[in-house]
């Protein structure tokens, strides 16, 4: 599959902002021994590394998001001493940031059709 022109490489590459909260949740889930699947720490790993993300990543980040914001109002959710396994998922998939950057990328995407 090859990725639409109408996003750059630089667009594609996760802000720092993005790797910062990918990073967080990478050292809560070995800290906590919860929070997200391997299919969440692989996508923190590429979100740390600042690796940039194909349209099927975009898609599924955007997926992700939506699937999971109604995890934000489960207990502890931020909890500074005992965040919630949603949280740390959450955040391993790069945080509000990455929703918010995905969210752009998405709807770049729609405008040509993908």
């Amino acid at each position: 599959m090859i990725d639409h022109p109408v996003l750059s490489d630089a667009r594609r590459t996760p802000p720092r902002a993005v790797a910062e909260a990918a990073e967080r949740g990478l050292h809560l889930r070995s800290l906590h021994r919860r929070g997200g699947t391997d299919v969440g720490v692989r996508r923190a790993r590429q979100l740390s590394n600042r690796e940039p993300v194909s349209d099927r990543d975009i898609k599924s980040m955007y997926s992700y998001f939506a699937r999971h914001a109604v995890d934000r109002r489960g207990r502890y959710w931020a909890d500074p001493d005992k965040p919630s396994a949603g949280y740390i998922a959450w955040l391993l998939w790069g945080g509000d940031e990455g929703r918010d950057w995905v969210d752009g990328l998405r709807a770049e995407l729609r405008e040509v059709g993908v």
